[in-house]
C-alpha cells in the first residue's frame, strides 16, 4: 500500500538518497513543520521524498525499527516505509507507525500540536482515540539545549 502511494507522489517530489543526507533531511523536514526532530528516530534511511505541492512525504529505511521513548515509557514501531501528508504542526494520514499500549500495537494516523504554547504533542488513531505527551519527550538533545539557552 505505502509503496503504491509513494509511486503516485514521486513526480515533482524532492528525493534524497544516502543515510547521512536522509537523516539530515528528515530532521530538517520536522523542523520545517515545527515538530520535534526526535519524532522519527530512524536508522539506515535509504530514501526521503517530499512532494511540496501535495504535502506528501515518505521515508524508507533498510529494516523495521522499534524505539523506546523513555520519557513517556512508550515503544514505537517504524515500518520500512513511513508516509504522511505534512503541514505546519501536523502529520496526517500517517502510515507505518505504531505505538505499543499495554500488550497491543496501535496504529498512529495523526500527529499534531494544536497549541504550540501548551508544549503538548498529540498522537491519534483512525478511530479518533488520542493521547498527548510533552513535546520535550521527542526532542533531540541539541533541541533541548537550544531551548534551555533560549530561556536564559
Amino acid at each position: 500500500m505505502a509503496t503504491r502511494l509513494i509511486a503516485t507522489h514521486r513526480d515533482n517530489a524532492e528525493i534524497y538518497h544516502g543515510e547521512d543526507l536522509c537523516k539530515h533531511k528528515s530532521r530538517e523536514l520536522l523542523d520545517e513543520i515545527c515538530l520535534p526532530k526526535g519524532l522519527l528516530p530512524l536508522d539506515d534511511i535509504i530514501e526521503v521524498g517530499h512532494n511540496r505541492s501535495t504535502g506528501f512525504v515518505w521515508l524508507k529505511q533498510k529494516q523495521r525499527k522499534e524505539h523506546r521513548f523513555e520519557a513517556i515509557r512508550r515503544t514505537v514501531s517504524y515500518e520500512c516505509e513511513v508516509t504522511a501528508f505534512v503541514e505546519k504542526h501536523r502529520m496526517r494520514k500517517v502510515t507505518g507507525v505504531k505505538s505499543k499500549e499495554l500488550f497491543f500495537w496501535v496504529t498512529i494516523s495523526d500527529i499534531f500540536i494544536d497549541d504550540p504554547d501548551s508544549a503538548k504533542i498529540t498522537f491519534a488513531n483512525t478511530s479518533g482515540i488520542s493521547r498527548s505527551f510533552p513535546v520535550s519527550a521527542f526532542q533531540l538533545q541539541e533541541e533541548e539545549q537550544e531551548e534551555r539557552d533560549g530561556n536564559q
